[in-house]
């Protein structure tokens, strides 16, 4: 539970255009869908797929380490990395395990195995879109697990885009239909209370003793 004492404390601190910024983000931000990188092995493009998270609202990316161990770039990444939660993975199991005890539905990003196009969608069931790597594309697990396979039309020569520009295509896509929606995709009051004490910590550099004098204020210390 989150002290909200506290956190008005911490965002008086903040300039009142930050603030602003942080409640009209947090107002778009969702848990409904949420997006998984299994082993992509270009630095830059897993950097890319989480600037789109923050970009369409998307806000937990779980990534899988499995093969390749990346850090994230984060030239390429813009700073994404601060707003959205970056969950890691030893291996593609452990992710689909998690995720499917969440209540998400697996949906593997694939041209192939009869997967549906990207309009069909059916956007009211909470999911996890799973991007593979950029050669050889999703594992044979994660495309055995998978509840519902999608794929974005394509009438050229190419039957294939890369992975950051896939996500970024899906990504608007369902996040635009979802909030034409009746389904309640937005993070609860307390999720929001919570990020908005982990945001504003981020922006205090010296948030440990301001904490600190305040709850010595309080009496509490």
């Amino acid at each position: 539970m989150t002290d909200v004492k506290l956190l008005e404390y911490l965002e008086s601190f903040l300039t009142t255009r930050r603030l602003g910024l942080y409640k009209k983000v947090l107002a778009q931000r969702t848990n409904f869908f949420t997006v998984a990188i299994e082993d992509v092995y270009q630095l830059h493009n897993t950097s890319a797929v989480i600037r789109s998270c923050d970009v369409f609202g998307i806000q937990n990316v779980h990534i899988i380490d499995e093969i390749h161990q990346k850090r994230i770039d984060r030239e390429i990444a813009m700073g994404a990395q601060k707003w959205v939660d970056i969950n890691r993975y030893p291996s593609t199991k452990d992710c689909i395990t998690k995720l499917k005890a969440q209540g998400y539905q697996i949906v593997a990003t694939t041209p192939h195995d009869d997967s549906k196009i990207l309009e069909d969608f059916d956007i009211n069931v909470p999911s996890a879109f799973f991007f593979g790597r950029e050669q050889q594309g999703l594992s044979d697990m994660v495309l055995e697990e998978a509840d519902a396979k999608l794929h974005i039309p394509m009438v050229g020569f190419t039957e294939s885009l890369n992975i950051s520009v896939s996500a970024a295509i899906i990504l608007q896509y369902i996040t635009s239909e979802l909030r034409k929606s009746n389904i309640s995709w937005k993070l609860s009051e307390e999720e929001k209370l919570a990020k908005r004490m982990e945001w504003a910590k981020k922006a205090i550099k010296s948030h440990h003793e301001i904490i600190e004098r305040f709850y010595h204020e309080q009496g509490l210390k």
